[in-house]
């Protein structure tokens, strides 16, 4: 299928904040959830539905997660109806993903990129747009550039006495 990869993608970054988030996961506990096994299962029916498998790793993911993961997948990241093109949205992932770095998400997103239409060029100059900004952002932060001077700097805030 060809946003199996993407889908896989989306799905390991997800994994991720929620391992990151585990004090909000524990306070949100308390708070009484919605019949669980029924969204689950309807997730599950959509996702092979969808994909036409379902793939391991989908076992793996919190079931009170999967449902409202899903959806955010299918409602950005599958959907034809976003701002975005299906290229562009997988070279972000793809450089996002290169600084993370997820070799999951790599792997993942270079294959929907290539099955989005992303030539090996695009795909080379997207992870190098990735390694641009995080070579100036660590410059700029590391070397604590005033942030007011670079704003004018760069002509984002005309100075009055130019």
């Amino acid at each position: 299928m060809p946003a199996y990869a993407s889908i896989f993608a989306s799905f390991r970054r997800s994994m991720t904040v929620l391992a990151g988030t585990a004090s909000l996961a524990i306070s949100l506990a308390a708070m009484p959830l919605p019949a669980v096994a029924d969204d689950y299962d309807a997730t599950v029916k959509d996702i092979q539905k969808t994909m036409g498998t379902v793939p391991a790793f989908i076992s793996q993911f919190p079931r009170a997660g999967l449902p409202g993961a899903w959806a955010e997948l299918k409602a950005i990241e599958l959907s034809d109806k976003t701002a975005l093109p299906p290229k562009t949205k997988a070279l972000i992932s793809l450089a996002v993903a290169a600084q993370i770095p997820c070799s999951y998400c790599i792997w993942a997103d270079t294959e929907s990129a290539k099955q989005a239409g992303a030539s090996p060029e695009e795909i080379q100059e997207a992870v190098a747009m990735a390694a641009l900004t995080r070579h100036w952002s660590t410059i700029s932060n590391g070397m604590q550039v005033d942030f007011e001077t670079f704003k004018k700097d760069l002509g984002g805030e005309k100075s009055a006495a130019k």
